[in-house]
């Protein structure tokens, strides 16, 4: 036969390629001729060059991972997700990437479609908005208003795509244009739209371990809230940036229990099937009533066990038996059991299951209430889920406390950050 097994974007027979029957499949079996970019050796332009191959860009209410479950399905036909395919890692060969990339994000059929504030805008001309920024931050002084309302209203693939072509056209790099002509928050908030979505948390995670101290509330809510397929995408990026392991970082900079929820997590291992065994999480939930309040002190290493392995609908049957048995809550009981670092994990864990927007509205409030700003983690919340489920996030953030989101921004931020803020809500 002589040939490797076809990719697709394998070249065609007119690039040299002999053309024969039995060694070379045809073009309907081999290669979907609709994917279009050829998958030469040295590939297309990695994700630092800033251009996402064509399989990379999510569908208008597609993209990163669902509101409310927010982990993988691959068994059950659904569509899947291509969010990540952006960004292979540049120290894995392509076939084992690929493997990666084919777990589907989607959420079982019957819950809700989340509802994203940036989806990708059609029509979209790269050139054209690369054209515009352009002008907008050449000769003296600076359009904030076009910047803003160009790389608010794109997914974060066109912004990608957008930054591209503007070193095509322009031979300057986008980012370092946007980073001269802005400052402050606003340019921190440009530069994280800017950023692939797996290289932005690759850098969050690092910069929270990184020196003295570790920001253990940025692993908690990167590691409790992401899919495996999500986990596995960011270690890829984190080892391209770093050169290091992400659980090697994870445990030299965490300690005891809460560093064995953070290696398991890191795995990337959760169950993904959808099916729910009622008697197992009786079973389950029994584990965790003996492993907690029937004893004197605690097993931590069966609440780490079943809330790290199990799926998230399984996880939610487990709870439900838990409260039947023993007439109180589960979150109740790991407050009573545990503390710290570990009980914030642990709570954020059950908070996920059962209501993804509702933790998201409870951080974003925590950044913006009392005196000062969290900007960081304000901005992070608003890059990564503004194409997943800001929507919802915004309704409970609303539902909760009764004040917008939108007021709470307009309250404590300013200027052309704010302005940016509230583009990601639509609202600009």
């Amino acid at each position: 036969m002589g040939y490797p097994a076809p990719q697709p974007g394998y070249p065609t027979a007119s690039a040299g390629y002999p053309q024969n029957n039995q060694a070379y499949p045809q073009q309907s079996s081999g290669y979907p001729s609709s994917q279009g970019y050829p998958n030469s050796a040295q590939g297309y332009p990695q994700s630092a060059q800033g251009y996402p191959s064509a399989q990379g860009y999510p569908q208008a209410n597609q993209g990163y991972p669902q509101a409310q479950t927010g982990y993988p399905q691959a068994s059950q036909g659904h569509q899947p997700s291509n969010h990540y395919q952006s960004y292979p890692s540049q120290h894995q060969p392509q076939s084992q990437s690929q493997q990666v990339y084919s777990i589907s994000s989607n959420p079982m059929a019957n819950i809700p479609k989340s509802k994203p504030t940036v989806v990708p805008a059609n029509p979209f001309d790269p050139r054209e908005d690369a054209a515009v920024l352009r002008k907008a931050m050449k000769g003296f002084g600076t359009d904030e208003k076009a910047i803003i309302q160009v790389l608010t209203r794109r997914s974060n693939e066109q912004r990608l795509r957008i930054a591209f072509e503007f070193k095509t056209l322009y031979g300057k790099d986008l980012v370092s244009d946007l980073k001269s002509e802005t400052s402050g928050k606003f340019e921190d908030l440009l530069v994280a739209l800017m950023t692939p979505l797996p290289q932005f948390y690759a850098k969050e995670l690092h910069d929270a371990t990184a020196g003295i101290g570790t920001d253990e509330d940025v692993l908690i809510e990167v590691m409790c809230t992401m899919s495996n397929h999500e986990i596995h995408v960011i270690k890829q990026s984190y080892t391209a940036m770093y050169g290091t392991l992400l659980e090697d970082d994870l445990r030299g900079d965490t300690s005891g229990n809460f560093k064995r929820l953070m290696t398991s997590l890191c795995m990337g291992n959760r169950s993904e099937d959808f099916h729910v065994d009622q008697e197992k999480a009786r079973e389950d939930a029994r584990s965790l009533l003996q492993a907690g309040e029937l004893r004197l002190g605690t097993d931590e290493s069966v609440f780490n066990a079943v809330l790290c392995s199990r799926s998230f609908p399984q996880l939610a049957a487990i709870f439900q038996e838990y409260h039947f048995l023993t007439g109180h809550d589960i979150d109740d009981a790991i407050k009573a059991e545990f503390s710290g670092d570990l009980e914030k994990a642990l709570r954020a864990i059950v908070k996920v299951v059962r209501n993804k927007p509702l933790f998201f509205a409870e951080r974003l409030h925590k950044s913006m209430k009392g005196l000062g700003t969290n900007d960081r983690q304000l901005i992070r919340i608003m890059v990564t889920r503004c194409e997943v489920d800001l929507g919802d996030i915004s309704n409970m953030f609303h539902s909760k406390y009764g004040e917008t989101l939108q007021s709470w921004i307009e309250g404590d931020c300013s200027g052309h950050y704010k302005k940016c803020l509230l583009g990601l809500l639509g609202l600009y």
